[in-house]
């Protein structure tokens, strides 16, 4: 029985000192880098400031211009906090408790609104909402509709491929198409406008020719480099300041719908927390 009390005794005493030892690491870990009055820094605060990959040298200038940062901004807080007036510091709590309100108040109408808003918009809409409101689209800048294909330097149909591209015939057109599988990159019959910039993005060979000579209606027009061969055919332009096509505002106008859907359901929500509120004795006005 005596052994067994001095080994549970024993026992007792190693978990202690354990736990002590424990406690010192831990108050060793948390010791602050830095302090300003009563207000302490610790390494934890900046460590997601530190990138993993910088060098000891750099993280030494890093870490020291991080601390110098953080006590300049507390000490001007507290110069801050010690200067103000009362008047002044109750308009500043005022205005931290409605930010903090208004933090709130959005937050949870955000979620309703991801909740319950119908964010399906048909083609019609967006067509009828293009026709009542044409007056209000106009281009910022010229847009054009291209068709091209690009294809390497040891094509082995190159001659017949470009024949076929710069001809008007359908069973030409389509025989295009059915080569599209040998082509490293290809835009055939799309309606879509696009701006002049896409095209000089999308094809390398562009991005060097000024605007102005690309934006003329062109039934063929050859480009080459060391990795292949492009063709372009430039089927219709749009300057500034016309009406925009539908094709290419049909996305903003989604968003113009979907925001006005928004505004609508955020006011249904207020009318309702409001008749809520009033039916249930929530709200009393005097």
């Amino acid at each position: 029985m005596k052994k067994l009390f001095l080994a549970i005794l024993t026992t007792t005493l190693l978990v202690s000192c354990d736990l002590i030892s424990l406690k010192k690491e831990q108050v060793k870990e948390e010791k602050p880098i830095a302090s300003v009055y009563e207000v302490n820094l610790y390494l934890k605060d900046i460590a997601s400031l530190i990138p993993s990959n910088i060098s000891k040298k750099d993280s030494v200038v890093l870490v020291k211009g991080l601390i110098n940062s953080w006590a300049k901004q507390q000490l001007l807080l507290r110069k801050a906090e010690e200067n103000i007036s009362s008047v002044n510091n109750e308009k500043i709590n005022n205005l931290v408790n409605d930010y903090r309100e208004s933090l709130y108040v959005n937050g949870y109408k955000e979620r309703l609104v991801k909740q319950q808003l119908d964010t399906i918009v048909s083609d019609n809409e967006i067509a009828n909402y293009y026709s009542k409101h044409k007056e209000n689209f106009k281009l910022n800048d010229d847009v054009l509709q291209f068709d091209y294909v690009y294809f390497g330097q040891d094509f082995l149909d190159k001659k017949e491929t470009i024949d076929r591209f710069k001809s008007e015939k359908e069973e030409d057109k389509i025989a295009i198409e059915d080569q599209t599988i040998n082509f490293k990159s290809y835009r055939l019959r799309d309606s879509a406008w696009v701006s002049v910039d896409y095209l000089q993005e999308k094809i390398p060979p562009f991005r060097a020719e000024p605007k102005e000579k690309l934006l003329k209606i062109s039934k063929f027009i050859q480009k080459e480099d060391s990795l292949g061969v492009y063709l372009v055919a430039v089927k219709n332009i749009l300057g500034k300041t016309q009406t925009a096509p539908l094709s290419y505002v049909g996305p903003r106008i989604k968003q113009i719908i979907l925001h006005k859907r928004k505004i609508e359901l955020i006011r249904e929500i207020e009318k309702t927390l409001i008749n809520d509120a009033i039916q249930n004795k929530n709200f009393k006005e005097y």
